[in-house]
């Protein structure tokens, strides 16, 4: 599915002229040729109409979220010093209108930014390393140790995603870390039989033989040659999961699983809820959290499946 990196051969690893020599000289070869895949990924990247709107959208958001104390501050949250009154509409003094406790609503959704995308970001990097390890042990590995971790793996999958989230938040403490554990646990088996299927591929070519025939172990296999070669898998699951990771934690929030103590979107549409926004017609307490929840979900979308396509040019052409 992605590119395949092989070990360089002796023409590889030939120092132009002009490059540096002596011991560090295969250190700056390397980093050259990282720097020459970047430039040659961005390049590509570029390509993708899709990606840059979603990758533009995304610094946006990144910048609104980092700036959002020295834009609000925390006490946007306080209850006792709220500005306004009760449920007032969009107006010139609050751009969004305010909630139940006269908190301003636009104030509250810059604040809540920091939380969704932290931990979107944070459960989809879990959920991704747990994926990626056990795929790559379950390739490389196989016989008993493959056969009962992927039995796992399919339990997980058949098993209803949201209900085992919900079992975790509910049994254990309601904080952030929870939310990000919750998420991360329950989300990886699409990576982990991704990334084995990726490295029994890798494992069937030649220059894996050469390398254990020359004495190279277990570690060395795995770290230096299958992982390579799943890195471009395992960054396209980490942007296309992050999306999903913040809308789950929207639903978790949404449903009261989620830490009292912080402002997030899907916090601020389960007050809205309990607030009888619904029902009383009060649109703008629930359409803006609803609307970034939505705008950073498609953003991380559109950048994932630009990534995505990059590395693995048969999915498509540039769109």
């Amino acid at each position: 599915m992605t590119t395949e990196i092989t070990p360089p051969t002796a023409a590889d690893t030939a120092a132009p002229a002009g490059s540096p020599k002596g011991p560090r000289a295969p250190r700056a070869l390397a980093w050259q040729r990282r720097r020459h895949s970047v430039a040659r990924f961005w390049q590509q990247y570029r390509t993708h109409r899709s990606g840059l709107i979603g990758l533009a959208a995304l610094v946006a958001f990144a910048l609104i979220a980092l700036t959002a104390p020295l834009t609000v501050g925390s006490d946007v949250q306080s209850v006792t010093n709220a500005p306004g009154g009760p449920m007032e509409r969009p107006s010139g003094e609050f751009w969004l209108g305010t909630d139940q406790f006269g908190r301003d609503l636009f104030g509250l959704v810059l604040w809540g930014s920091r939380i969704s995308l932290m931990v979107g970001l944070l459960a989809a990097v879990l959920s991704v390393a747990i994926g990626a390890l056990i795929g790559i042990t379950a390739g490389h590995f196989r016989g008993w140790y493959a056969t009962v971790i992927m039995r796992v793996t399919d339990w997980f999958l058949v098993m209803p995603t949201l209900v085992f989230a919900i079992a975790l938040a509910t049994v254990m403490s309601r904080s952030l870390g929870t939310i990000i554990l919750a998420i991360g646990v329950t989300t990886w088996p699409t990576t982990a039989r991704l990334v084995r299927a990726q490295t029994l591929a890798v494992e069937s070519r030649p220059y894996i033989e050469r390398a254990k025939a020359l004495g190279g172990g277990h570690g060395h296999i795995m770290s230096r040659h299958v992982l390579p070669n799943v890195m471009p898998l395992v960054l396209a699951q980490t942007t296309l999961g992050i999306s999903s990771a913040i809308l789950a934690e929207a639903t978790l929030a949404f449903l009261g699983l989620g830490d009292p103590t912080v402002t997030s979107w899907g916090g601020l549409l389960q007050d809205a809820r309990e607030a009888g926004a619904v029902s009383s017609g009060h649109w703008w307490y629930l359409v803006p959290p609803g609307l970034g929840i939505a705008a950073v979900a498609l953003s991380f979308t559109l950048c994932g499946r630009a990534v995505e396509s990059v590395l693995n040019p048969k999915l498509g052409v540039a769109s």
